[in-house]
């Protein structure tokens, strides 16, 4: 019995043994280089704007998931709509040819009319108000989810900026608006307060919106206010009012489908990933907005405000149409107040 692993030894010390050993050690070798490795996924993450609270968030948080998952997951940043203008994107998220999107909320009201909750006149007053709401355990939760049922989950929700209008020309009292040509986002909850204020709403991708204002086809644009200073529209025209109606609110959104195919372990990164780069973006993106307008008065650009009565008097009247545009769909109905009540009493009101 103890002769048998000599034998065995000493068959591999001839030479039909050693060739024997060396082929057998070559097939392991090869097979082991071209077993295949772990599976890498790409996420492209896409926006229309640059140097802005969206485009930090996408750069944290592709941070935040490389810490967690490593090279499992491979991001690609697509700012300034480099994936072509916001209606495009939005169509490839819910397609799956873009996995995620990043985009005030005001551009997805034709993908779900609850996203007009958000955009609500005078909803969120503050950017803790917001910060607040978006963070409550239990309205989180809800948030990531309520788009389910249209192929999409929320992964991340910023404070981005106050509405501000860029004007050609200078407006300093609501009657100035009247017939001026204004770029709005695609919600009715900034359609329908330009027509409040006699504008005439124009909703346009923002990657359009420089040429129409140079051939004047039109006069203005409803807009957060870094989007003037990334942009440069400093160099375009020289006028902003700061109305300040509402505080817009960005989310990313992910195509559930490309979610649900990724490992448990990434699903729970992706959402640690996006909540973590959310905690680390407000403060960046309150000074943002600080820095925003320091940058256009220091490149020439003037910033208008109403009389004290007529932004009272423009504020009360969007707060009444509001409560008639939310009421009018009761899936938004109930989303906006939900939103109100939490908001209140996040805030002690």
């Amino acid at each position: 019995m103890h002769n048998k692993p000599e034998g065995l030894r000493d068959m591999f010390k001839t030479p039909a043994g050693k060739a024997l050993l060396g082929g057998a050690l070559a097939l392991f070798a090869v097979s082991a280089t071209t077993m295949p490795a772990a599976a890498q996924t790409t996420m492209k993450l896409a926006s229309a704007t640059i140097n802005d609270v969206q485009h930090e968030w996408q750069k944290v948080f592709a941070e935040e998931l490389a810490a967690r998952v490593g090279d499992q997951v491979k991001t690609e940043i697509y700012p300034a709509s480099q994936l072509g203008p916001i209606p495009r994107m939005s169509e490839g998220v819910l397609l799956g040819t873009i996995e995620a999107f990043t985009t005030p909320t005001s551009f997805m009201t034709n993908v779900d009319p609850r996203f007009q909750a958000f955009d609500v006149p005078g909803l969120f007053k503050t950017p803790q108000d917001v910060d607040a709401a978006i963070h409550d355990p239990e309205y989180r939760d809800h948030m990531e989810t309520m788009f389910l049922d249209k192929g999409l989950r929320v992964i991340g929700a910023i404070y981005n900026s106050p509405t501000v209008v860029f004007t050609m020309e200078p407006v300093t009292e609501l009657a100035g608006f009247e017939g001026l040509k204004i770029r709005t986002f695609a919600s009715p909850m900034q359609v329908k307060p330009m027509e409040e204020i006699g504008a005439i709403p124009l909703p346009l991708a923002l990657s359009e919106v420089v040429p129409q204002l140079q051939s004047g086809g039109l006069d203005g644009l409803l807009v957060g206010m870094p989007i003037l200073t990334a942009f440069k529209f400093y160099d375009v025209g020289k006028n902003i009012t700061d109305l300040r109606f509402a505080e817009i609110v960005s989310v990313t959104v992910v195509n559930e489908d490309w979610f649900q195919s990724q490992p448990e372990d990434v699903q729970k990164a992706i959402i640690e990933a996006g909540r973590a780069a959310e905690e680390q973006v407000f403060p960046w993106a309150v000074e943002n907005v600080e820095r925003t307008y320091k940058i256009w008065s220091d490149n020439g650009g003037v910033i208008n405000h109403l009389p004290d009565d007529q932004q009272a008097k423009m504020n009360a009247e969007f707060a009444t149409l509001a409560e008639e545009l939310a009421a009018a769909d009761p899936a938004v109905e109930e989303e906006y107040q939900r939103l109100k009540a939490l908001v209140q009493a996040k805030s002690g009101k």
